[in-house]
């Protein structure tokens, strides 16, 4: 935990925490409290949704992952269909291999008749942004396969792009990047923002999860309700 790293925009302080840290603060606000993944998963596609349809890009494209990440961008991908602004889900993976809490937001969208593929990045559409939810706070190693083709694809395409906690790629505790990784226009973290975003060159923005200040208070984290009456602040 690093405790002055970030301010909001009226002068409040915000700690960032590590990757491990998050972990803790997840487990508890599941076990102690009893917040689901699914209703902290709905909060975070709510919030990126916001922050999405905040830029003017008519045509949004999702690149999600199969975990909590990924799910809270199929999340948005829902939020930003019933708004007519979502062109695309695109998955590193089949749907078969997308589970959890994740995989109820993909039955959503696929009740919806969402179009979604996997792989295969739609250059040639006419995207006007790009939502990455590939990779969250989970990364452990360099991006393979699917997720590090869309990461490539996206990084050379020139589109612009939001990603959800921290770029995927990059290490949420570090910064570092053992392999590619997005280079995202902006990015909404969540809950508390990651010690590996302080040296990022990114705008930033904080999105609430609805996690309790008792849960931060039991995983020893210094914490002080950062959002005042909104649910997304900038950093």
């Amino acid at each position: 935990m690093q405790p002055d790293c970030f301010r909001t925009a009226n002068g409040e302080r915000v700690p960032a925490i590590t990757a491990d840290e998050m972990r803790t603060v997840d487990r508890l606000a599941v076990e102690e409290i009893g917040l689901s993944l699914l209703q902290m998963m709905e909060h975070a596609g709510r919030n990126l949704a916001r922050a999405a349809l905040a830029v003017d890009a008519d045509r949004i494209t999702v690149l999600a992952g199969g975990g909590g990440n990924g799910g809270g961008g199929l999340a948005c991908a829902r939020h930003l269909s019933n708004r007519g602004r979502l062109q695309a889900v695109v998955l590193d993976r089949e749907p078969t291999a997308v589970d959890g809490a994740a995989a109820s937001q993909l039955q959503l969208l696929d009740r919806m008749d969402v179009p979604i593929r996997v792989g295969g990045f739609p250059a040639a559409t006419g995207t006007d942004l790009l939502v990455d939810a590939l990779i969250g706070y989970g990364l452990e190693d360099a991006p393979r396969g699917t997720a590090a083709e869309l990461i490539e694809a996206a990084t050379s395409s020139g589109v612009s792009s939001l990603s959800l906690d921290v770029p995927s790629g990059v290490d949420a505790t570090t910064g570092e990047r053992p392999g590619v990784a997005i280079e995202p226009d902006r990015t909404l973290t969540l809950a508390l923002p990651k010690t590996g975003l302080v040296d990022q060159p990114v705008d930033l923005l904080l999105g609430d999860l609805g996690i309790p200040a008792v849960v931060y208070e039991e995983a020893g984290i210094p914490y002080s309700h950062p959002f005042g009456e909104e649910f997304v602040v900038e950093l």
